[in-house]
């Protein structure tokens, strides 16, 4: 399959047929997403739940775990974007990436320890974070100029439905091994393969045109003025939003077994992705600002309702809450961040952004895992609150400005 190319006039070279749709470049990108998403909640569900019953872990290395694993995507996405700049290469990274991730999906099956599940969960860490930048430029490169909200979107609804059909598959086979004294890591072989795909079709379908090696120096103009205060603000708030695993464990500590579990995360999944085109929408009329505080307020009702659930009913509502947080937050934040900061800066502005983010993950699961391990496991969701609430009061002294 070829890739349609864009020339240096900025148009895609498309032939009649592909005019009205995208290259088959994009579309195969599209399933490597898919695959990959699948393969990655799959796991997601069940892993705190194998942390616990199968690893014995306390909760406060399982803050460890997955607080290392977001941090090191997060720094792991700044170097492989700028990497793939310099190298003018986006297909090899891309590929490595998923070969990481599915490596380490893999072999979690056969993790004796925390130790080794610390080290396959920062492996796969590693992977997802080598992947997401080059394989949007290369995304970018094949959709050509007048197709590229529609190529993301293309992307955008595989990877999310790739997330939901995950963890539908790990309630079938759970229900199915029942009585297997591994089934937890038969999932993760299973997981392991299906993240193999990508592989194959990212090495027989998709292709990439050469790249101008861009040896861009990297700058730090960008943190001054109201995206400093921003990125001050995001960072109050990530400190109290700890590893989503927590609320998994809270799920099963109120009496949602671990063979639904996987149910509850794919009704969050779709509520997520079917709002995120109204509130993105939505944004674009109120403001991004508005946006955000409106996905905070829904975040800290829900961390206040994980505090306080006493039924496993109860547990429902507040996934479909979680679901709409990140539809209002996730495309606003990263809209705000475009309208504080001038063009030229931007490239930086999203690196530091997502950054700053991935790196509180860290402090905020460890903190979480103590205060669940000392206090209770109310606590962790009474401090996440706290910190939403705080940061919905500072976003709103952040002087407006807008994009240059």
């Amino acid at each position: 399959m070829d890739e349609v190319i864009t020339p240096r006039n900025g148009h895609a070279d498309q032939s009649p047929a592909e005019d009205n749709g995208l290259g088959r470049n994009v579309v195969a990108l599209g399933w490597v997403a898919f695959f990959g998403g699948l393969a990655q909640d799959m796991i997601q569900p069940i892993l705190p739940i194998f942390y616990t019953s199968v690893l014995g872990l306390n909760k406060e290395f399982i803050g460890l775990i997955e607080g290392a694993l977001t941090t090191v995507v997060s720094l792991m996405k700044i170097g492989a974007g700028y990497l793939s700049d310099a190298l003018g290469v986006r297909k090899a990274i891309v590929f490595c990436g998923y070969a990481f991730s599915a490596a380490a999906r893999f072999l979690l099956g056969f993790a004796g320890s925390g130790a080794a599940a610390l080290g396959l969960r920062s492996a796969d860490g590693i992977g997802k974070g080598l992947k997401d930048a080059p394989r949007d430029a290369l995304v970018a490169g094949s959709a050509g100029n007048r197709k590229l909200g529609f190529a993301f979107g293309v992307q955008r609804t595989l990877d999310t439905l790739g997330s939901a059909v995950g963890p539908l598959i790990s309630f079938g086979l759970l229900s199915l091994w029942v009585e297997h004294a591994n089934k937890y890591r038969e999932v993760f072989w299973v997981a392991g393969v299906i993240a193999a795909l990508p592989l194959l079709i990212i090495g027989l379908w998709v292709k990439e045109r050469k790249q101008p090696v861009n040896k861009q120096a990297i700058s730090l103009k960008a943190v001054r003025g109201p995206f400093a205060w921003f990125l001050m603000v995001m960072l109050v708030f990530t400190l109290g939003n700890s590893s989503d695993a927590f609320l998994i464990l809270r799920a099963n500590d109120v009496g949602i077994p671990p063979v639904t579990i996987p149910l509850v995360i794919a009704v969050f999944n779709l509520v997520s992705a079917l709002a995120a085109i109204p509130a993105g929408k939505l944004s674009d009329r109120i403001g991004r600002r508005r946006a955000i505080t409106i996905g905070w307020a829904i975040y800290a009702v829900t961390y206040l309702g994980f505090a306080l659930v006493k039924a496993a009913w109860m547990v429902w509502g507040l996934y479909i809450l979680y679901g709409l947080y990140y539809a209002f937050t996730e495309g606003s934040g990263k809209a705000m961040v475009a309208e504080l900061v001038p063009e030229a800066n931007r490239g930086a502005a999203f690196g530091l952004y997502n950054a700053s983010i991935g790196v509180m993950a860290l402090p905020a699961s460890l903190i979480a895992g103590a205060l669940w391990q000392n206090v209770s496991p109310a606590a962790p969701f009474a401090f996440g609150a706290i910190m939403a609430f705080t940061a919905f009061a500072a976003l709103w002294f952040i002087p407006e400005k807008t994009s240059q």
